[in-house]
């Protein structure tokens, strides 16, 4: 079909949307555990209520896609995020925010079987390998920007400083000690933006190949007999768990173990690990031209745990840099390990696709663990946990075995499969 530009735009703004909305937990943090006293286990729990909706809705949402469609199923999720930020900004109540959490993640686990698809057909085929990279870099551009946004509203909140643009509006919503509330004000309105916007485009028919579909409980079934199947879903579950687990946790590091301020420092800390998660993945894409994705996936791995140490164990500035620094390397992790995992099998890709996408579940179940382990020891020795994460990673460089390899180019100008 002939490339739909308005649909390809409204899919770019849609992942900058998700990203914007998910990756201000870590920012978030120290100031909400501070708000609601809470233990590292219950500040765990926070990720765990978000995330846990991808686990629960991907299968069901692809279900629901193919039934409903695509424009009815993102007015939906973006009707339930907007819910979930409203409903808390109104009542920032500890337990309202844990059901926001869970709505708002509900609706993000939906738009992300949505787009990919629907990108795939407004886009044209032979483009959505670059579509899907630029997707990627809007994304990162979001996680960076959403922290910033977040120390400009709370600094100036808490200052004062009411005569600078809609600090003075949304200081008189929120609670005087809860400036951090006021980023949900934002995030509300962005969902009511957002449904305008879908309700006034027209969709095109998305017509899934047979190999993309859901697929039947066969299908499940005879995938789940597969051990590579049940290995890179933990690959996934690992790598989530992993990314969230520095997000979230390194502005409260920073804070605990060396005094930077979580509003100014440890925001801009959350945002230059996205950021560089950015950069690290144009890199990773013309690495992966002259290099096996396996190699890249062991180097960036290894660079990675160096990075993670030095940020656990350095000195301040060290680890000041260190944590953001991570987030360049972990940058090839999730596309690698999806697909060294879809081209490890011959069939029922849509199947495995959905599979793949409930072990984003790991960046609910990590940061208990994390939480967990920080109350019984510290916050640091929680942290060490993500070693055992990053180390399942680099085992998958060493034991996959693809049936298609990347494409790569040799020096010689040759190209060698």
């Amino acid at each position: 079909m002939k490339r739909n530009y308005y649909i390809v735009s409204l899919i770019m703004l849609t992942f900058f949307v998700i990203s914007f909305l998910t990756n201000i937990l870590g920012a978030l943090n120290p100031n909400l555990s501070k708000s609601y006293n809470l233990t590292e286990t219950m500040a765990g729990f926070l990720p765990f209520a978000f995330f846990i909706a991808y686990g629960v809705m991907s299968i069901p949402s692809g279900l629901l896609v193919e039934k409903w469609g695509e424009k009815k199923m993102m007015i939906l999720a973006f009707a339930l995020a907007f819910l979930g930020t409203l409903v808390f900004a109104i009542h920032p109540s500890f337990n309202v925010f844990v059901i926001s959490l869970f709505t708002v993640g509900t609706g993000m686990a939906a738009l992300q079987v949505v787009i990919n698809p629907l990108l795939r057909v407004s886009g044209g085929e032979a483009h959505f390998a670059f579509n899907s990279v630029l997707a990627q870099l809007i994304f990162g551009l979001a996680s960076f920007i959403s922290p910033q946004m977040y120390s400009y509203l709370v600094s100036n909140i808490d200052k004062g400083n009411l005569q600078k643009p809609f600090v003075g509006t949304l200081s008189s919503l929120v609670p005087p000690t809860m400036s951090w509330v006021s980023v949900y004000w934002v995030f509300a309105v962005i969902g009511v933006v957002m449904i305008l916007i879908i309700l006034l485009v027209k969709f095109p028919v998305v017509e899934l190949k047979e190999d993309e579909k859901i697929g039947s409980k066969a299908s499940y079934f005879e995938l789940f007999k597969n051990r590579y199947v049940i290995l890179f879903f933990l690959g996934i579950f690992c790598y989530v768990g992993t990314e969230q687990g520095i997000s979230y946790w390194m502005s409260k590091f920073l804070k605990t173990y060396h005094g930077f301020d979580a509003d100014t420092v440890g925001a801009d800390a959350v945002s230059y690990f996205w950021g560089l998660m950015t950069v690290g993945g144009m890199l990773g894409l013309l690495l992966l031209k002259f290099f096996d994705s396996k190699l890249v996936l062991r180097w960036f791995t290894l660079l990675g745990i160096i990075c993670l140490a030095f940020g656990l164990w350095g000195s301040d500035h060290v680890s000041l840099w260190a944590f953001p620094i991570a987030g360049f390397f972990l940058s090839v992790m999730y596309p690698v390990i999806v697909s060294l995992g879809l081209n490890s099998v011959s069939k029922h890709h849509g199947s495995f696709a959905g599979i793949l996408m409930t072990g984003i579940a790991g960046g609910a179940v990590v940061q208990i663990l994390i939480g967990a382990i920080s109350d019984m020891f510290s916050l640091r020795t929680g942290m060490e946990f993500l070693f055992i994460t990053l180390g399942y990673i680099l085992s998958i460089s060493f034991w996959a075995k693809p049936i298609i390899t990347n494409k790569t180019i040799q020096l010689s100008g040759k190209k060698k499969k």
